[in-house]
């Protein structure tokens, strides 16, 4: 099998899970329990928040705290923050966020969504002709999960506070962790992340908070992750997505790799319209044969063992994608999009070997029809 659908998932790093095992099996104790295993387990759930908040931010400014994915980081951030005015995102972004900012308007704030350019990039002028006085919040993506596009969050967050210097700036950060460098440098308030998308396991994330923010938890209990997030903490997945970063590494050292394989099936690929900037994220090539349906071609590829997705996997249940949408592309394009996504794992040999299988079954279904 061939897999290039990792921006919906990444395999999980067999370290990292051989490693977590241990707190499955023999450290199970509840790190709020005041005995020696409960002191232990809550030490090592601390050394994890710590190795990952490294890899972001300065542990003197920022904080973090564990979440159950990357949708509730995102909607901690929202639901804590745009409570009064109205609250700027925009048209591209994930449905966390995107769903998220239409509850707001049931609770008295007003949403207000930036229109994209054709790559999938917010329009900054627009986005930030939407900020004014009463502006509490502001949430742009860092890399969108559609396209690969990179929005400069420092930048935008830097503009966004000359406006309105009191407005939250937040980022979901899920397709950035891990692949494109960064580090928060102070404009950045919140940002969020989740273990999945590199090789942690489904149902662990984190909010990256600047410590002197206050936030209101989402969740209520017994006061865990300082009150923020209370429930008991799932130490397995939080020691795994530590130890799957480590073992991921910096994004520095597997960025020419990916950029080779995204270049090569760019190079390979016959008769189809690219969605995806050259200059976006390489994890992520986005395509459309015009004319045909993406899901059929996502199945004639599956029989071929090669594994793609047809744009969000939170949005599937959709014929069209909203955000390619938003980025002005008519029904014709839209039919056909498919998403393929690289790891670090991938090889050239399977690049290539998908190009010709996505060739193949693209003249196939041209016959067909």
């Amino acid at each position: 099998m061939i897999y290039l659908d990792n921006a919906a998932t990444t395999r999980p790093a067999a370290g990292a899970v051989a490693y977590a095992e241990t707190f499955l099996r023999e450290e199970y104790f509840n790190p709020s329990a005041l005995y020696g295993g409960g002191f232990a387990v809550r030490g090592e759930l601390e050394k994890a928040r710590a190795g990952l908040l490294s890899r972001l931010a300065d542990g003197e400014t920022y904080e973090l705290v564990f979440t159950s994915c990357g949708t509730e980081a995102d909607g901690q951030a929202i639901f804590s923050c745009a409570r009064r005015g109205n609250a700027v995102t925009t048209a591209g972004e994930h449905a966390a966020v995107y769903e998220s900012f239409r509850e707001l308007k049931n609770r008295g704030v007003e949403p207000r969504f930036a229109p994209l350019n054709r790559d999938g990039s917010v329009n900054i002028e627009a986005l930030l002709e939407l900020v004014d006085e009463r502006t509490s919040f502001v949430s742009v993506m860092h890399v969108n999960n559609e396209t690969g596009a990179v929005n400069d969050i420092e930048k935008i967050a830097k503009e966004v506070k000359k406006r309105t210097p009191s407005a939250i700036f937040h980022s979901d950060g899920v397709q950035a962790f891990g692949k494109i460098p960064y580090r928060l440098s102070g404009a950045v308030d919140l940002y969020s992340v989740s273990a999945h998308k590199i090789g942690g396991l489904k149902g662990t994330g984190a909010l990256v908070k600047k410590k002197q923010l206050a936030l209101r938890p989402l969740v209520f209990g017994g006061g865990q992750e300082r009150g923020l997030r209370s429930g008991t903490e799932n130490v397995f997945g939080i020691v795994a997505f530590a130890r799957a970063a480590a073992e991921w590494g910096n994004a520095e050292e597997h960025l020419p790799h990916v950029r080779r394989l995204n270049e090569m099936v760019r190079g390979a690929l016959e008769n189809v319209l690219i969605l995806s900037p050259e200059e976006g994220s390489p994890y992520i090539l986005t395509l459309a044969a015009e004319g045909l349906r993406g899901e059929v071609l996502q199945r004639m590829l599956w029989e071929r063992g090669v594994v793609v997705g047809t744009g969000s996997a939170c949005s599937s249940k959709s014929r069209f994608s909203r955000v390619l949408s938003a980025c002005g592309y008519p029904e014709r394009v839209l039919d056909g999009v498919l998403r393929l996504s690289f790891s670090p794992q991938n090889t050239e040999e399977e690049a290539l070997a998908a190009s010709r299988a996505v060739n193949e079954v693209i003249s196939e279904f041209r016959r067909k029809i």
